[in-house]
């Protein structure tokens, strides 16, 4: 697939790696016993369907959700050429038994890849694996990959508590970096949510970064990227909290024997082979990912259809990035080289 650009704002040339997928309809269980967890979707008003997770409504979305036709309607106004479209993170399922999400991510994959089949190369699908369960992970990975012909996955920033930089999901990392398959980590059920003092919409501006910020520094002490070169990650959220983190793990890597010995490269090194996405609110802070990480490591994102998104990534990116060489990376380039484009 080419994709054209420009060096300017308001351009449709765009690739945004961050985008969501709840299909119209979610499947029965097929076996003896419904689990308690499977979700379901369920009429709302018009163009809106329930989310319905354990009997109760987790959340109420559009069509854009899963109308592909409807989503390509917006992304023109987005300055976005082509959306790589992943599920809903709470759809992952890896709090399951294994062999039901097995069965119900198979079916978001198939979902994404019939939405991607209607977009004429608008859309390109991301899929989800069952990584509570290390063979049936791989089994899935093989499926996207070679069936359906996915360049790229998404996982959650943690399986149940364990962070993916845990050597029990190394075995699945390697097959990703064997297979081309580029990673994207998206926060989910984050630690420090009992801390949070407010509302409940806190966890998404407040806990998600800072999951996303451990998920990645995983990474980082477990050497998973120094071991495996080619493999591709992206986090969410502009990497959450890892750009603050970094001075800190790299000072404590010089005062602590252990952590050196622990991190054969320093960890602003491999940070800079990580990827992440733009979807930070701000230009400075913007900015200031461009100068931690390289303007070739950040591309759009936009958490698209759900209400706290960005409706205007070309935008603002050309207000944070005077250069036009950089924003056509940040905008173009490094997510088609992410994604394989």
């Amino acid at each position: 697939m080419s994709v054209t650009h420009d060096h300017t704002a308001g351009c449709a040339c765009g690739i945004d790696v961050h985008a969501h997928v709840i299909p119209h309809d979610l499947p029965r269980y097929v076996g003896n016993r419904l689990p308690p967890d499977w979700p379901s979707m369920a009429p709302a008003h018009a163009c809106h369907r329930h989310v319905i997770i354990q009997g109760s409504v987790y959340r109420t979305v559009s069509e854009r959700a899963w109308s592909a036709s409807r989503r390509i309607e917006d992304m023109d106004p987005m300055g976005l050429a082509v959306q790589a479209i992943s599920p809903m993170p709470e759809l992952l399922s890896y709090w399951m038994e294994p062999q039901a999400a097995s069965q119900l991510l198979r079916y978001m994959n198939e979902q994404i890849a019939n939405m991607a089949a209607l977009s004429g190369g608008r859309l390109v699908g991301m899929g989800a694996v069952p990584l509570q369960d290390l063979d049936l992970a791989l089994a899935e990975l093989a499926h996207v990959a070679d069936r359906l012909g996915f360049k790229a996955i998404e996982v959650g920033s943690n399986v149940n508590g364990k962070a993916i930089g845990s050597p029990a999901f190394a075995p699945f990392f390697a097959a990703c970096a064997e297979k081309g398959v580029s990673v994207f980590v998206h926060a989910l059920k984050p630690a420090g949510a009992d801390r949070l003092v407010g509302p409940d919409k806190l966890l998404p501006a407040l806990a998600y970064p800072t999951d996303v910020g451990l998920a990645a520094a995983s990474v980082l002490t477990s050497n998973l990227i120094g071991r495996h070169p080619a493999l591709k990650m992206a986090f969410s959220h502009g990497g959450g909290t890892l750009a603050s983190l970094l001075p800190r793990l790299e000072q404590a890597r010089q005062v602590f024997p252990a952590l050196a010995d622990a991190m054969r490269e320093s960890p602003s090194a491999q940070a800079r082979r990580l990827f992440y996405d733009t979807l930070v609110f701000d230009a400075p802070t913007l900015r200031h990912l461009i100068d931690r990480f390289g303007a070739s490591q950040l591309m759009i994102g936009t958490d698209y259809p759900f209400a706290f998104h960005d409706a205007r990534p070309v935008d603002n990116i050309a207000a944070a990035v005077a250069d036009a060489d950089t924003r056509a990376q940040l905008v173009t380039h490094n997510a088609a080289r992410f994604l394989g484009l």
